[in-house]
């Protein structure tokens, strides 16, 4: 069954069939359009059966219709044509959590790309939680030091608190959450940082600078670079952020720093664009 029409015409085929297979009508952009997949999951992750290849191509579902659905893939779609075979995984999209991540760079995914061999996770997290009330959320009472004497003492961020740094190109923004994660080398605070958009070279060079300052034993990577699609980009964040969790739910402290979300925007905006959505209130 190499295209729509042959399975669509096969009588052995019931309606059911159709809630768990489905068949790509187009692609383009990244973005694949599916017939079938009724029963689909919004955020459910799909794989799409490339023939002669060993490892399929793996997608979120980001639209659903009354007719189709359709899906971001998170790797180069031209191996993707109209008649291929989607199956659903049966999973919301979730990364890999666990201590066997700290000191390692990763892509948004969770796989690795330090080449220091596979990751042996504790089990995968979904990346949409559903938040904590307000009322069961402690307090901000500890200080969390960024190292700047300014910064602490002017501006003070505490655990739990978000903080926006702001300013225009080349003023030190990214240096800044650089310095808060050297600072934490005598805290038990475990740092995550989320490279979004940037460079692969300036990827390195971070990782370089948090090694000499042994700093990289208690920080992960997650790499989502400008050479990586953007739903890569698209799910960095959420990424970053359900690692970290994990490290929260077993009673440590996590900084997450997200350099950065103009970026995320963009990507949002164009994933936005090309799903025919309103991507203005949403993308910015």
């Amino acid at each position: 069954m190499n295209n729509f029409s042959e399975l669509h015409t096969n009588k052995e085929l019931n309606s059911s069939y159709y809630d768990e297979i489905g068949v790509v009508l187009e692609v383009g952009d990244g973005i694949v359009t599916i017939s079938g997949l009724s029963k689909v999951a919004f955020g459910e992750m799909i794989s799409i059966i490339i023939p002669g290849e060993s490892t399929d191509v793996v997608g979120i579902i980001l639209n659903i219709e009354f007719f189709q659905v359709s899906a971001v893939v998170f790797s180069n779609d031209i191996d993707i044509k109209p008649g291929y075979i989607v199956i659903r995984k049966y999973v919301l999209m979730s990364v890999p959590t666990g201590k066997s991540l700290l000191g390692r760079i990763v892509d948004p995914l969770g796989n690795p790309l330090d080449e220091q061999g596979p990751i042996v996770s504790k089990g995968p997290r979904f990346i949409e939680q559903v938040a904590p009330s307000i009322i069961s959320r402690s307090p901000v009472r500890k200080p969390l030091e960024t190292g700047l004497k300014v910064v602490d003492t002017m501006v003070p961020i505490g655990h739990g608190q978000r903080e926006l740094i702001i300013g225009d190109t080349k003023t030190g923004k990214t240096s800044i959450a650089i310095d808060a994660i050297l600072n934490q080398r005598s805290e038990d605070t475990i740092c995550i940082y989320v490279a979004i958009g940037q460079k692969r070279s300036s990827v390195a060079r971070i990782a370089k600078v948090l090694k000499a300052n042994n700093c990289i034993n208690s920080t992960i990577i997650v790499a989502a670079t400008a050479s990586d699609t953007a739903a890569m980009q698209y799910i960095a964040p959420y990424s970053g952020t359900a690692m970290g969790e994990y490290f929260m739910n077993i009673g440590l402290r996590v900084l997450v720093i997200y350099d950065d979300l103009s970026k995320h925007a963009v990507s949002y905006r164009q994933l936005s664009l090309l799903l025919r959505r309103p991507p203005g209130r949403e993308g910015y």
